[in-house]
């Protein structure tokens, strides 16, 4: 089994440091996010976390056949588990990998209207104002609804002006 931590603490091995004025960067925010990989006939148990109200979802999205705690699961599931339990994870006979998304909850009011997420409407509506005025520091390119040209190919414009492009 190969675990990665991206972001959050498993035993020893941690990840990125969270910005510093996030949820994230709060110890008792329990914030974690793994890759799993079980080999064909592994088993492995991941670790419970320390607070009941931590959230712990397990994407499956590769691989034929796992067991969470002796549950059969099919490939494409997204599981919520007891984040505060041990949990076994047994796998078939082909690799496969999961994704885990773990945090608490931040407790406060949360409300998402199209690609914003705020704590009031207010906040949601002012969004609104400065992505109409401004367009978060300005669109780039000469049209609202810019579509580059298909032959065009892979490329980065950066807020300096300079183009990146990747050579095929």
């Amino acid at each position: 089994t190969e675990v990665v931590c991206v972001a959050g603490a498993l035993g020893d091995s941690k990840g990125l440091p969270p910005p510093p004025d996030s949820w994230a960067s709060e110890a008792g925010s329990e914030l974690a996010i793994l890759t799993i990989k079980l080999a064909p006939g592994a088993r492995w148990t991941l670790p419970a976390a320390q607070h009941a109200a931590t959230r712990r979802q397990l994407y499956f999205f590769r691989g034929n056949t796992l067991a969470m705690a002796g549950q059969n699961i099919p490939p494409g599931s997204v599981v919520e588990v007891r984040a505060n339990q041990d949990l076994e994870l047994v796998n078939g006979d082909t690799a496969c990998e999961l994704l885990m998304l773990q945090g608490r909850p931040i407790g406060e009011t949360v409300i998402q209207y199209g690609p914003f997420v705020m704590n009031s409407k207010e906040e949601i509506n002012q969004a609104f104002e400065d992505y109409h005025s401004t367009q978060f520091g300005g669109w780039p390119w000469p049209k609202y609804d810019q579509v580059h040209a298909r032959n065009k190919g892979r490329f980065a414009k950066h807020a300096n002006g300079k183009e990146e492009i990747k050579e095929s």
